[in-house]
């Protein structure tokens, strides 16, 4: 073999190394969870088959995760915290604190704001006085974990008890201050805030949407409460309020 080909192999080797390297990295730095479960995964564990939330290594072990026996998962990440950038991390996550329950939320650690307007039933905007890093000064917050009936979709008509909702929400909500907590996802996909909200009573206005009827629960992506909203919804369902009473 001359000196050409032999220069050839050795940078294809170099090549494949660093590729490696950098993708063991990368691996070693993401795991997965569940939904309802404590442990952490590798994305190709059979555990994951119900449900599978990619996060920081970082988040799973300040979130007293434990790391699955099966697949075993690495313990710690290849790269420091310092070197991992999270969105807006001083903001409130409740999936950070494991929370299942909306009443354990600690109001005190969350983003107070004002809503200076109304879109419909769980679409709202507030004002952010001095906002933190990675949010406006006015978002759109999108409701976490509830859907109400369409009233401004443009190509989809009013819905049955949207009305109703989008008015529940404006009379509630509007001109007042909130505080704001946060989940697995910072925005959807249209750029909103997605978010909980929280009443100055310490209400969860989200949860409040579906115990009475106003709303479902939006199962369609994880979140921290689901097990608690779709119990408020059943109940809704069987005392046939809001938008179930004629069903």
């Amino acid at each position: 073999m001359n000196k050409l080909g032999k220069n050839k192999i050795i940078i294809n080797v170099i090549f494949i190394v660093i590729t490696a390297a950098l993708f063991l990295g990368a691996d070693d730095s993401i795991v997965y969870v569940t939904n309802s479960g404590k442990k952490y995964h590798r994305e190709t564990c059979g555990s994951l088959s119900r449900s599978k939330i990619m996060i920081p290594l970082e988040d799973a072990i300040r979130s007293n995760y434990e790391p699955c026996a099966l697949c075993n998962p690495p313990k710690r990440s290849t790269i420091s915290s310092a070197e991992v950038s999270y969105p807006a991390k001083e903001l409130y996550r409740v999936n950070q604190v494991n929370l299942t329950k909306v009443r354990d939320a600690q109001t005190s650690r969350m983003l107070l704001v004002e809503v200076v307007s109304h879109i419909d039933g769980d679409t709202v905007r507030v004002r952010i006085e001095n906002p933190p890093s990675d949010l406006k000064s006015v978002e759109t917050i999108r409701m976490l974990g509830v859907d109400t009936p369409e009233t401004v979709h443009p190509t989809r008509p009013v819905g049955y008890f949207g009305k109703e909702a989008s008015d529940f929400t404006k009379e509630r909500l509007f001109g007042k201050q909130v505080y704001l907590a946060f989940d697995w996802n910072l925005r959807d996909r249209y750029g909103r805030l997605l978010a909980y909200i929280y009443t100055q009573e310490g209400h969860c206005f989200n949860a409040v949407l579906i115990q009475e009827g106003y709303g479902y629960t939006y199962s369609s992506y994880p979140f921290q409460f689901r097990g608690e909203f779709e119990a408020l919804e059943q109940a809704a369902q069987q005392e046939k309020r809001g938008l179930w009473s004629r069903r």
